[in-house]
């Protein structure tokens, strides 16, 4: 199945359990955790390891700090060998859940957390670039220093300090 079928798959499953924003919440935790643990990424990406031995580190990970269904749809992924790609499902489920609410996902990062407000004025500056509501996937990323990288489909717009000094030596 590929990356997309995945998504497709998590967002039916989220959305028949009927709490998908909780579920889309934990889901992008998990993937982070895993993208931010060279070990285990790589435990769980091991296709050598005996997909029963993958499940179990799931299930051990995430035994009381995920629903029932967080466990079962990681483990899913992770188990039917499509552990190296947990990010990407992930990150393409939680496009799809934007798109399903008639919103486009924008992926922002930012070196440190956004306000309330700062999150509002983003999401209404982005609608217009978009073309329509849009809903804040927000990362903390240090390497973005000053400003905000934000994604929308395939749209880069960088906006981080580091770019707009190299932009300015370019110019000099």
């Amino acid at each position: 199945m590929s990356v997309q079928g995945y998504a497709d798959a998590l967002l039916a499953v989220a959305s028949s359990e009927g709490d998908l924003a909780n579920t889309k919440a934990q889901l992008l935790d998990v993937a982070r955790a895993v993208d931010g643990n060279e070990e285990l990424r790589s435990s769980l990406s091991n296709n050598l390891l005996p997909s029963a031995v993958r499940g179990q580190i799931v299930s051990d990970l995430l035994a009381n700090k995920a629903s029932t269904t967080v466990q079962a749809l990681v483990s899913l992924i992770v188990t039917g060998g499509k552990g190296a790609q947990l990010g990407e499902i992930v990150n393409a489920f939680a496009a799809n859940a934007a798109t399903a609410g008639g919103k486009n996902l924008a992926v922002v990062r930012t070196a440190v957390p956004l306000s309330d407000s700062q999150r509002t004025r983003l999401a209404a500056a982005l609608a217009s670039t978009a073309g329509g509501e849009v809903e804040i996937q927000e990362e903390i990323d240090p390497s973005v220093v000053g400003g905000v990288v934000t994604t929308i489909g395939d749209t880069v717009i960088d906006g981080s300090l580091r770019t707009r000094l190299n932009q300015i030596r370019e110019a000099l």
